[in-house]
């Protein structure tokens, strides 16, 4: 017990998390991300990508210290966050000091010379190693103090810093799409120098994202009531409005944004089409399907049969003519998986949808099929989609269909999900024995999940095939239903705006890093690790699982109490 005891000591903690940052920065340090960071600028002359990885390092250790030390006496939280960041700075001096006696670069190709001088600031090793030791316990010890500033003003400011960091980590794509009139080339200077962020551009973003937050804080309950109170007529015209707002904005995006930023958007409407076909599976009916890249395979090589003008091709039809017979393939091989494993629940469903997406990809590889299906040679000369006798070639015409596709699926989504079937999944989902008690067909309700989210996936099979061209085996791994389950998750599972909040954020943003490619997978991991623990519930939660998931957090109120206060409600009318 008093050994317990002891290990829950603030000052054992306060030590504890500054190692663990400490190695963390190390870690960090001899993968090469520090260094390749440090070639981009945040703000020209004052601070690199790098740099902030490092500060990171100090500022994260008194963020937990912050978190997870009693608040009873402020100093010696602070004290204590100050403790964590010169510890964090202590095991990053480890990396130059040890430089300075043993070729550590024999072992670890990133512990350069530019590594160490950038650890210790370009002041040698002494002065270099006790500047780290103050600059970490002094972002420790920041780090507790801002968490003490009132929320009001630490959002907005942390709203702005963000920006900042995102524009600058953007600065090439955004310097692209400025590139234009001499007046937006105006904007471009003054935003942007050739290292990064200017120094008043950095600040003019600052400030501007800063007010618009607290602004927005404050006066968005009284916007909101203004637009309830509206009329019907006018609460319509407003939707109307926005609508409106939204499709021009979709409208112009690719045009604006050029055909790089276009493609990085087919990829996202390509991932959401598929994640609002596993979210019908797994979201509304949970079913835990990880083979759901097998039915993106069907579809793309279904439209690659029969549109194809090679030798492979059997029916030489147009694009929209496959799409209907894409979507039945599809999903009667939905209804085909669903079948074999109708009385599987939980994991041994995931292992056993796993299974069949494996069987997919080595079926197309086999030369067994070879003469049909093309084997590891795939299917090429596979038409782009045309309208009136015009082809649809570049990446932002292939986006508006794609746009096209993923509305029809959504509202499709949406309607089953507010149906008699849908509110059959939703039980299902929540406690499959209760439902079959409920008078549920278990074996229908499930059959029509596997199926019409096959058929989703299939509709992104089709257009991926015609977009590229070609199709091969190995276009169609694990790692695309690892995707789209990790977008459902981060989104949102059960949720549809969710799904396109997860594909942006998990499938745009790294398309978009791709100069950092190395390091993407690095990032992927620790931003779901982040996500897991900060937001389980997604970014676009589904409003039951939200309630779900954050029962105790102040002005949410309790499922169980919902439900009763319901019950009550609807005794109390019956009485009347």
């Amino acid at each position: 017990m008093g050994a317990s005891g002891a290990q829950r000591t603030p000052l054992r903690q306060a030590v504890q998390i500054g190692l663990i940052f400490g190695v963390v920065g190390v870690y960090l340090s001899l993968v090469g991300m520090v260094e390749t960071f440090h070639g981009r600028a945040v703000i020209a002359g004052v601070i690199s990508l790098g740099q902030a990885l490092l500060l990171l390092t100090g500022l994260g250790a008194g963020f937990v210290v912050a978190r997870r030390i009693p608040k009873d006496r402020p100093w010696h939280s602070v004290a204590y966050g100050a403790l964590a960041g010169s510890l964090a700075g202590l095991v990053l001096f480890t990396l130059p000091l040890l430089g300075n006696f043993v070729h550590l670069r024999s072992m670890f190709v990133n512990a350069s010379p530019t590594l160490f001088e950038l650890l210790t600031f370009g002041r040698g090793l002494v002065r270099g190693g006790l500047l780290l030791l103050v600059v970490g316990a002094f972002l420790g010890m920041s780090s507790v103090l801002i968490l003490r500033i009132p929320r009001r003003i630490l959002r907005p400011v942390g709203v702005g810093v963000t920006t900042i960091f995102l524009v600058s980590l953007f600065q090439e794509q955004l310097e692209i799409m400025l590139a234009g009139p001499e007046a937006i080339e105006e904007i471009r200077r003054f935003l942007f120098d050739v290292r990064g962020l200017t120094i008043p551009g950095a600040s003019f973003l600052l400030v501007v994202t800063a007010v618009g937050n607290a602004l927005w804080t404050k006066y968005r309950e009284s916007i909101r009531q203004r637009a309830n109170q509206l009329p019907a007529a006018g609460q319509k015209s407003l939707r109307a409005l926005l609508l409106v707002a939204g499709i021009l904005l979709v409208l112009i995006l690719p045009i604006v944004t050029g055909s790089f930023f276009a493609q990085v958007l087919v990829f996202v409407g390509l991932y959401t089409l598929m994640g609002f076909g596993l979210n019908v599976d797994l979201g509304f009916a949970g079913l835990f399907d990880l083979g759901f890249v097998a039915f993106f395979a069907i579809g793309a090589y279904t439209a690659a049969l029969l549109t194809s003008q090679g030798p492979l091709g059997i029916a030489h039809i147009s694009f929209w003519g496959a799409i209907p017979i894409v979507v039945l393939m599809s999903l009667l091989a939905g209804v085909m998986l669903g079948v074999p494993v109708l009385g599987i629940r939980g994991d041994y469903l995931a292992i056993a949808t796993l299974g069949f997406g494996e069987i997919i990809r080595l079926l197309v590889l086999s030369d067994f099929l070879r003469p049909w299906l093309g084997g590891s040679q795939g299917i090429l000369e596979i038409p782009k989609p045309m309208i009136f006798g015009f082809e649809l070639a570049t990446p932002q015409q292939i986006f508006y269909v794609t746009v096209i596709f993923c509305v029809v699926v959504a509202y499709i989504a949406w309607r089953l999900r507010d149906s008699r079937i849908g509110r059959a999944w939703i039980a299902i989902r929540e406690d499959e024995d209760v439902a079959a008690a409920m008078g549920i067909n278990l074996i229908n309700a499930k059959l029509l999940a596997f199926g019409i989210g096959a058929s989703f996936a299939g509709v992104a099979g089709a257009i991926f095939a015609s977009m590229v061209g070609s199709v091969f085996p190995h276009s169609f791994n694990l790692f695309i239903s690892i995707n789209v389950l990790a977008l459902l998750i981060v989104g949102g599972l059960g949720s549809l705006p969710g799904v396109v909040v997860g594909s942006l954020a998990l499938i745009g943003l790294p398309e978009l890093l791709r100069e950092f490619s190395e390091f993407r997978l690095l990032v992927y991991g620790a931003a779901l690790v982040a996500m897991m623990l900060l937001r389980p519930e997604g970014l676009w939660p589904e409003p039951v699982r939200r309630r779900e998931l954050r029962e105790f957090e102040p002005g949410v109120q309790p499922v169980a109490e919902e439900a009763l206060a319901g019950t009550k409600g609807q005794v109390e009318v019956e009485r009347l």
